[in-house]
């Protein structure tokens, strides 16, 4: 869980994850192939680089065809069994209203991606991951336990290379109780509790007037303050998994829509076969806001005023109504966010 421990396990981090590519002839991005064992193997098909290895031979360097560079912040899972939750149709919903209320500047996209732990062909509404590459917790474990700890498991049964290879396929088994390592891990993340807030600083007048200035200037057409989960008993990630009671039916205050948007950070990266979502990225949750001391998808923003103000793309015009706010304003916009 080093990855996610701020400020406890399962939070984000300032851990960061480095993903490269490049373009080819088309304008199209193309996954990295990256010699490893002194070019002995490569390994492609995927744009994360694993600068860290148990053994030298394994390390992975970025080859130089390769200038498309990004940095990624670890993602908090806190109370994503709720996200999971959000029916397809919630997530289109916001989608479509989105340039009704933005006067066209603001239109998210909802993307299907395929349910790794269901049958073949099988898709739902991405809500996981910096590119809603991922529709289930399950299918987002599975994959980074494989792409990111190397683990294989029976969503990811294949390991990348077998340099330095010990173990036999997948190393995620059963154990007695039937579940694999990725099923635990699975429970815990839907049994948490999202990040609370402040409720001394929610409750002051300056927090309450930072909100309602938030909602005026338009932040809340992406970050989203309450969504309701599907209602208990609904049938989802291709009927791998029903929506028990303790997640459905939920009021939740996530400040994000889950969907895909150009603000003008892109990085580049496709992680999903749709290559228009190369320079678009999940709006972020703000709940847990207040633990963190970097902010934006690289982490390159250390002050929220800085955060605020890379914002350009669709929410070009929300930064610019920021920053015509007074000097108070500003101060009481900062007090909610810190306050969440």
């Amino acid at each position: 869980m080093d990855c996610h421990q701020n400020p406890v396990s399962g939070g984000s981090s300032q851990f960061t994850e480095l993903r490269v590519g490049h373009l080819d002839a088309n304008g199209n991005f193309v996954n990295p192939t990256v010699p490893i064992n002194d070019g002995q193997s490569t390994i492609s098909g995927r744009s994360i680089i694993n600068d860290r290895a148990v053994i030298p031979e394994a390390q992975e360097h970025i080859p130089a065809t390769e200038n498309i560079r990004a940095l990624r912040a670890a993602l908090n899972t806190l109370g994503d069994g709720f996200v999971e939750a959000i029916d397809d149709s919630t997530l289109e919903a916001i989608a479509a209203n989105q340039p009704n209320i933005s006067e066209g500047e603001i239109h998210g996209e909802a993307i299907h991606v395929q349910v790794l732990e269901a049958a073949p062909g099988q898709t739902r509404v991405g809500r996981f991951g910096w590119k809603d590459q991922h529709s289930s917790l399950l299918s987002f474990i599975g994959d980074a336990y494989l792409n990111e700890m190397g683990v294989t498991n029976r969503l990811r049964a294949k390991d990348t290379t077998t340099v330095g290879k010990i173990t036999k396929d997948p190393e995620d088994v059963p154990d007695a109780l039937g579940l694999a390592d990725i099923d635990h891990f699975a429970q815990f993340i839907r049994g948490t509790k999202v990040p609370p807030r402040d409720a001394v600083l929610a409750a002051t007048p300056d927090a309450q007037t930072g909100q309602s200035i938030f909602e005026n200037i338009g932040c809340s057409t992406c970050h989203v303050s309450a969504v309701v989960t599907a209602p208990s008993g609904t049938v989802i990630n291709g009927g791998a998994f029903t929506v028990p009671q303790a997640l459905g039916n939920k009021i939740i205050h996530p400040y994000s829509d889950f969907l895909l948007h150009d603000i003008g950070t892109g990085d580049g990266i496709v992680q999903t076969p749709q290559q228009d979502t190369a320079n678009k990225l999940r709006t972020s949750p703000l709940w847990g806001l207040r633990m963190r001391p970097r902010f934006m998808h690289d982490l390159k923003s250390l002050r929220l005023e800085n955060a605020i103000e890379r914002h350009r793309g669709e929410a070009e015009q929300v930064e610019h109504r920021f920053d015509k706010l007074t000097s108070q304003e500003k101060h009481q916009v900062l007090a909610f966010l810190n306050s969440l």
